[in-house]
Order: structure tokens, then sequence, then C-alpha cells
């Protein structure tokens, strides 16, 4: 029974880890990432989240649908899906968290984790690929 809504069941997992991350307070917590320094990683976690969210977002509707969305216009509903989520996260940082910051450049990287996210998509159910979008 729980094979049928395996990727429900990791979207809807995959969006409530991203809002807790996005919209718990960190203040008060020591993480000690030690020596390493990287730039931007906050902008590349955006981007990861998001393409996973893209990933997870085509399979989920992939799944509910039988595959009768075409590949095509579920990968339009998950980008626009994935950046205003994105937006509304940032909003709701901005609004009622106290030590969180709304930034474009979170925006900017979820939009293109999100646009990444597509491009895997579309790449495994390529016509070389012997997975089929169709269930």
């Amino acid at each position: 029974m729980l094979k049928n809504y395996v990727f429900t069941i990791l979207f809807v997992s995959w969006v409530l880890l991203i809002t807790a991350l996005s919209l718990f307070s960190f203040s008060g917590m020591e993480l000690d990432a030690g020596k390493l320094d990287i730039p931007y990683a906050d902008k590349l976690t955006h981007l990861i989240f998001y393409m996973v969210f893209a990933i997870l977002g085509c399979l989920f509707i992939r799944e509910r649908t039988q595959g009768n969305w075409s590949r095509s216009v579920t990968m339009k509903y998950v980008v626009i899906m994935a950046i205003v989520y994105g937006i509304l996260i940032e909003v709701l940082q901005y609004t009622i968290t106290e030590d969180r910051m709304a930034e474009m450049g979170d925006v900017l990287a979820n939009a293109i984790g999100a646009i990444a996210g597509i491009g895997f998509i579309r790449w495994y159910f390529s016509k070389e690929r012997p997975l089929k979008w169709k269930i």
C-alpha cells in the first residue's frame, strides 16, 4: 500500500523539512563549522534543497497522476510551484522571524536549483533512458 505513495511521502516530508529549517531560529545554538569556510555556502544549500524539491515534485505529480500529466506540463507547474514557495518562505522569514533575513539571493538560488532539478528530470526521462514518464 505505501509503495504507491513513496514519492508523495518523500515530497511532503521534504517540503516540511525545508519549511522547518527555513523558519526555525538557530540563535543561541552554537554550530561549530570548524575551519571550513565555504563562500556562499548558504546559496549552495538553497540550490541543492530546491533542486531536490523540483525532482521530488515532478516524481510526486507523476505518481499522483499516473503519468497522465505530460512531462512538460508537470515541469512547468513544479518550477512555478518551487519559485512561489521559495518567495513565500522568504516573506515569512521577513515577517514572522526575528533573526532570519529574507534575501533576493536566496530566491535566485532557489529558482536556479528548481531549474537544475527540472533539467535532471528532463535528462532522466529522455529518450535515451529506459524509464518512461507514463506509468
